[in-house]
C-alpha cells in the first residue's frame, strides 16, 4: 500500500521550503494540487522544475471560486462534492502507491487539504509536512516583527462581516488580515473605521516574484491583488538597554 503525503510548500520561494519537503517533492512519482480551472495553479508554480520528468501529475480543479458568494448553500454543495471526489480518487491512488499533494503555506492553516484530510480517515494512510505559513513570509518582507512582547496577534479572513472586522481590530494589538481580493476595499474600511488604517501595509506576492511592500493607505482602492495579506504590526513590550 501507498500513503497521501501533503506537503507544505511555504510562502512562495523555494528555496523557503523544508528540506524534507524539497526531498519529497523531487523524488515523488504522482503529484496532485489544487488549482483554479484554466490555470497553472500557485503550487505548481512553486516547484516548477523540481518534479521528476517522469511524475504522473494530478491537476486537481476547483469547480468554483469566486464566482458566487463563499457562504451560499450553492457555494458550499459544489465544494462539498469536489472534495468528496477527489478524497476518493486520492485514496485509490493511494491503495496501490505514494501520491503527494503540494500545499501552500502550511496545509493545517486555512490549507484545502484539510478537507481532504478528514474525508480521508480511516480510507488512507495520510501524512503532513508542516510549511512556513503565507503571512510568515509577508511579515519577514515588510522589515519590521509583527508581535513584541505580550501583543496579542489576531489572524482575520477578509470574508468577515464589515462589522466583525472592525470589532476585531479594535481589540487586537497585531493584525494579519488574510483573503484580501475583492474584500480589500471593506478591509480598508473597516481598518479605518478601527482607526488602524495608518498602520497597515499591503504585502503582494510575498517572497516570490513581483513581491510588493507598500501602505496601504497609499494603494489605489481599485488595486486589490489576489495574492496579497494585509498587515498591522504590535508596538508592545520592547526591554531596551540602559544607556
Amino acid at each position: 500500500m501507498g500513503k497521501i503525503i501533503c506537503v507544505g510548500l511555504g510562502p512562495g520561494d523555494p528555496d523557503l521550503m523544508s528540506v524534507k519537503a524539497d526531498r519529497l517533492v523531487r523524488s515523488a512519482a504522482n503529484v496532485a494540487y489544487f488549482r483554479k480551472a484554466g490555470r497553472a495553479g500557485q503550487a505548481r508554480r512553486i516547484v516548477d522544475g523540481m518534479l521528476a520528468e517522469n511524475v504522473t501529475e494530478y491537476p486537481m480543479e476547483y469547480p468554483v471560486t469566486t464566482e458566487l458568494p463563499f457562504d451560499s448553500p450553492d457555494y458550499n454543495a459544489l465544494l462539498a462534492a469536489f472534495y468528496d471526489d477527489w478524497a476518493g480518487r486520492l485514496a485509490t491512488i493511494a491503495a496501490t502507491r505514494d501520491v503527494v499533494v503540494l500545499c501552500e503555506g502550511d496545509p493545517f492553516f486555512y490549507g484545502s487539504f484539510m478537507h481532504l484530510q478528514t474525508r480521508l480517515q480511516g480510507r488512507a494512510e495520510v501524512e503532513v509536512i508542516p510549511g512556513i505559513t503565507g503571512m510568515t513570509g509577508c511579515w519577514h518582507a515588510s522589515g519590521t516583527p509583527i508581535t513584541w512582547g505580550d501583543d496579542v496577534l489576531s489572524v482575520l479572513m477578509g470574508t468577515l462581516s464589515e462589522a466583525d472586522l472592525v470589532r476585531h481590530m479594535q481589540a487586537a494589538d497585531a493584525l494579519v488580515v488574510m483573503k484580501t481580493g475583492r474584500n480589500l476595499p471593506k478591509v480598508r474600511r473597516a481598518l479605518a473605521a478601527a482607526g488602524r488604517l495608518q498602520d497597515a501595509w499591503l504585502v503582494e506576492r510575498g517572497t516570490m516574484p513581483g513581491q510588493r511592500v507598500a501602505r496601504l493607505d497609499a494603494v489605489e482602492a481599485a488595486d486589490c491583488p489576489y495574492f496579497a495579506i494585509v498587515l498591522v504590526h504590535g508596538h508592545g513590550r520592547r526591554p531596551e538597554a540602559m544607556e
